[in-house]
């Protein structure tokens, strides 16, 4: 039996010698690494805090002790030792566990995470309810470098200094480079400097300085402006001993025995402690290690040689998105890029590299990417921000206050629009449509296909105000698009089959769904029409109360929650104009949170399948006519 074997909780964990943790470090890669070659999922990050993990484990005593991981994607070796192993080939899988942490999942998650810079706020809170309760637990959050640079993350520094009561942060650094012998000093330092003996010392040298007669004050002052100017030369925990931390590290994050000293010496400090542990993403396996981007979160691959196992198909609609704005990049000068730290995930790396004095990195700060991107504008450049709509939705004050309502050309790049499949809950982008759509000034637009993107984004770019344009995680439809740019006319759909029975109207890919439905309706004698709305602001209210009037039966289709979507838009529309007797099925996204799972399985779940969307059509049409329709000229009823 193999160390991994015997651990059913942390406290398996606590009875192997800490010696051998680093032959376990092993046992738990190799697993990681062959899990995730089947299943797809975050490997570098994973790779990368494999000692730190077992570390904090063997030290504190979860779930008694807190534990919160901020973001999520770094909790693999959190699972395996909090009994999720046995189950730990069902990653990311329908009813599987989490790629994230999930409250639902194990007493150890504490809070379903998967969005960045929350961890501190959260385990703050969660450290004041426990010290109002009086009780002595430890909590224990665990944050990286790359969520360092989220505005919550020092929103919640800030009031866990000024409270000033016991907490541990322990900062995940994979990105700052430190030569071995400067991190093994630090590390010797750290881990002196926070044991008991330092620590007596320096309170007691602390009062004596102060007990000095008339030059006390003065005399303490000077002694530790001369302790952090020592500090600060040799480490960066200046900004953090600012703050109110008492601040340990660099620390070599993948050395089990001088993290476990260090955790057990800071578990006596009264004061907020910040543990710096320096670490390597994807540690372990050399093609993470070579390219940790690249393995961040990937698909089914080789672990033989890292290769992605996917078939060739046709090009994302990132990738569309990225070779279109990179040729009218080109063409236009005013055009500059923002990304929230994702130059990969959104397709705009090779602008960047194309163009690097016109792309912006701001880091995890999508409030800020939001607000920097209102001053480009109303500076008379045209900036496109390409974010995740999940992660928009932590912007959507400034998309209101700083851009919609001072009317600025900004474009908002909204991929991963609808599902995206494995991830789940905290990355499906299933309510862009409806916290944008009523907001004034902007106008969403979502294609059917690669083509359409195309022409949509250079829409966006000629529109004198505000733009939203949406559309999917991954594969586009295999639709060749053209070499040529045109405009479409804002707040126009497209007919894609006319009918008279009843009426599909569809908003992005969700279109081409829609015309094969209707194609085996056809052969059920049932003639069906298909309408792409490509707007959802401003609706093409002509083509769509025509089609009502014509049919009285509609089917609305879309990637979004149904509460405020476009359905909910065609309703509004139908109420307004007097047409209330149409029939209107609204297939979307239903009232709940949906899972993690594979693309095909969710969509069945939420009823967005074929064979949904075809009963909904028959169900209509089974119903007998209405003997009341309406003329669709004067909206009078006739008979």
């Amino acid at each position: 039996m193999n160390l991994l074997e015997r651990i059913k909780s942390p406290r398996e964990l606590k009875l192997i010698p800490e010696e051998r943790l680093p032959e376990l470090a092993e046992e738990i890669r190799e697993l990681i690494v062959q899990t995730v070659s089947r299943t797809g999922g975050h490997l570098a990050s994973n790779l990368g805090v494999v000692e730190l993990t077992l570390a904090i484990h063997y030290v504190f005593d979860a779930p008694h002790d807190r534990l919160i991981w901020d973001v999520g994607h770094q909790a693999y070796t959190h699972k395996l030792l909090t009994g999720r192993a046995e189950r730990f080939g069902t990653l990311r899988k329908h009813d599987g566990l989490s790629g994230f942490p999930h409250r639902d999942e194990s007493e150890y998650d504490l809070f379903t995470v998967g969005h960045s810079g929350t961890s501190i706020s959260v385990g703050l809170g969660l450290n004041e309810a426990l010290k109002l309760a009086g009780r002595g637990e430890d909590v224990v959050s665990v944050i990286g470098d790359g969520s360092m640079t989220a505005g919550l993350a020092f929103e919640g520094l800030n009031q866990a200094g000024h409270l000033g009561r016991r907490i541990i942060i322990v900062l995940n650094d994979n990105e700052m480079s430190i030569s071995p012998n400067v991190g093994a000093l630090q590390s010797y330092i750290s881990r002196k400097m926070s044991g008991p003996f330092y620590t007596r010392i320096r309170r007691r040298l602390k009062a004596m300085l102060k007990n000095i007669p008339a030059i006390g004050d003065d005399v303490f002052h000077i002694s530790k402006k001369l302790e952090d100017s020592f500090k600060g030369f040799m480490t960066p925990g200046l900004l953090f001993e600012a703050l109110g931390f008492e601040y340990f590290g660099p620390i070599d994050g993948h050395n089990t025995h001088d993290l476990i000293e260090t955790f057990r010496n800071v578990r006596h400090l009264d004061n907020p402690v910040l543990v710096h542990a320096v670490t390597r993403k994807g540690k372990g396996y050399a093609p993470a290690e070579a390219d940790p981007a690249r393995y961040h979160g990937i698909g089914p691959f080789d672990p033989a040689n890292g290769e992605p196992r996917s078939k060739p198909g046709p090009p994302s609609y990132t990738q569309v998105f990225s070779d279109a704005i990179c040729e009218l990049g080109a063409r236009d000068e005013r055009i500059v890029a923002i990304t929230a730290a994702m130059p990969q995930g959104t397709g705009l790396e090779l602008f960047s590299q194309r163009f690097p004095r016109r792309t912006y990195d701001v880091g995890i700060a999508e409030q800020h990417g939001i607000c920097f991107a209102a001053g480009l504008a109303r500076a008379g450049l045209r900036p496109v921000a390409a974010i995740y709509s999940t992660f928009l939705q932590r912007a959507y004050d400034q998309v209101v206050h700083d851009v919609c309502l001072q009317n600025l050309p900004v474009v908002f790049a909204v991929d991963r629009g609808g599902l995206v499949g494995a991830d789940g809950p905290t990355h499906h982008g299933a309510f862009d449509l409806s916290y944008l759509r009523h907001i004034p000034n902007i106008t969403l637009m979502a294609p059917k296909d690669e083509e359409e993107l195309r022409h949509m984004l250079y829409t966006a770019l000629q529109h004198e105000g505000p733009v939203a344009l949406r559309y999917p995680r991954g594969a586009g439809m295999g639709v060749k698009p053209s070499a040529q740019f045109k405009a479409l006319p804002i707040g126009r759909g497209e007919w894609l089959r006319r009918g008279q029975d009843a009426g599909i109207v569809a908003l992005g890919p969700r279109a081409h769904q829609a015309l094969a439905v209707a194609e085996r309706l056809a052969e059920q004698n049932v003639d069906c029409a298909v309408f792409n709305a490509r707007f959802v602001k401003p609706l093409d209210s002509d083509a769509i109360c025509e089609l009502a009037r014509s049919t009285g039966r509609l089917v609305t289709l879309e990637d979004n929650a149904l509460a405020g979507g476009f359905g909910s838009a065609v309703l509004e529309l139908l109420a307004d104009q007097g047409l209330c007797n149409v029939r209107v099925t609204r297939l979307g996204i239903p009232d709940r949170f949906i899972a993690h799972g594979d693309g095909e399985q969710l969509a069945l779940d939420c009823g967005l399948d074929d064979e949904h969307l075809l009963n909904a059509v028959l169900e209509l049409v089974e119903r007998p006519r209405d003997k009341a329709r309406r003329d669709s000229s004067t909206g009078n009823n006739v008979a």
